[in-house]
């Protein structure tokens, strides 16, 4: 009887173990694009939230990363934390702001589906690293 107690705890314990970091996978056209937009820039020191108007310009590149375009001179990248499953598509990212015009890392979004308007997936976010191009 002793031992299922220690099997139980054993089990807890290697679930609550990390494992490295999923790699996302990207189509070779969706891994030209995220080239492009980070081409000739020069990633800054990643920002906890990004305000709401720089929120227009939006490129999924894949379920683990979202680009925010804010002009040819700057893009912000987000490694998502865990995958936007079902993303892209005929589905889109709804985020919601509570309190505050920014959004920020830890912040949940939905992935919905807009043919029949009822959500699919949710995703968190990490951190917007500004990807800035050097003024010649």
């Amino acid at each position: 009887m002793r031992s299922i107690p220690l099997l139980v705890t054993g089990a807890a314990l290697v679930a609550c173990t990390t494992t490295a970091a999923e790699q996302p996978t990207r189509s070779a056209a969706k891994q030209s694009e995220y080239e492009k937009l980070v081409a000739g820039k020069v990633a800054g020191a990643p920002l906890s939230c990004l305000p709401t108007y720089r929120q227009n310009d939006m490129v999924v590149i894949d379920e683990r990363t979202i680009a925010f375009r804010d002009g040819s001179r700057r893009t912000y990248v987000n490694h998502m934390q865990g995958a936007c499953t079902s993303l892209g598509g005929s589905n889109a990212l709804v985020t919601r702001t509570f309190g505050s015009a920014q959004l920020c890392r830890g912040d949940i979004a939905q992935v919905v589906d807009l043919t029949n308007h009822f959500t699919v997936g949710s995703c968190v976010f990490g951190d917007f690293v500004p990807y800035t191009r050097p003024a010649s």
